[in-house]
């Protein structure tokens, strides 16, 4: 199998996993992966180092949904489509837990990307922060801040309903932070 058949096989979902926690949108995410990986086969001679090729590609995914995302402010005035959350949602064997899931899933995707973006790739796609600063090309810094205020938002998001939050939802301030 070629290198760049191993690299789809390798990334394919945790891209596309990423691309709908950005656009909330099936086929959008679908073209951003496959875009993403059209610059890889135009661009990938200039990897050095290509132990760091996840971060390349979610890099570049994030950088492609913004480049796209400012075109079409430039074009449509058209909202994005909250519906398609449920979509990334897996299902699962427990009700409740699910529900949950669900819950947590429109909450992130009603977030501003700003607070989205670092939170679906540390819990979603489990980054380091390190990989996070790197693909969104923020400091390391922000990415901590960016995260603790996501995971506040949605805390209190989840809180407002506590017939929906799920029991371990109050306990997110004593969680412990993994560092990259």
């Amino acid at each position: 199998m070629s290198e760049f058949a191993n690299l789809v096989d390798a990334h394919y979902q945790a891209l596309f996993r990423f691309g709908m926690s950005l656009t909330r949108d099936v086929d959008r995410a679908s073209d951003l992966v496959q875009e993403t990986f059209c610059i890889w086969a135009a661009k990938n001679e200039q990897l050095r180092d290509r132990s760091k090729a996840k971060t390349w590609l979610f890099t570049t995914l994030h950088r492609e949904f913004l480049n796209q995302r400012r075109r079409a402010a430039k074009f449509s005035d058209e909202p994005l489509d909250e519906g398609k959350a449920e979509a990334m949602v897996a299902p699962e064997e427990d009700a409740e837990r699910q529900m949950d899931g669900q819950r947590a899933m429109e909450l992130l995707g009603a977030l501003e990307e700003t607070y989205r973006a670092p939170l679906a790739l540390f819990y979603l796609q489990q980054h380091s922060y390190k990989e996070i600063a790197e693909i969104l090309d923020v400091p390391i810094g922000t990415v901590m801040s960016r995260l603790s205020r996501g995971k506040e938002m949605l805390r209190r998001r989840m809180t407002a309903e506590p017939s929906s939050a799920p029991k371990n939802i109050l306990h997110l301030e004593q969680e412990g932070v993994r560092h990259g």
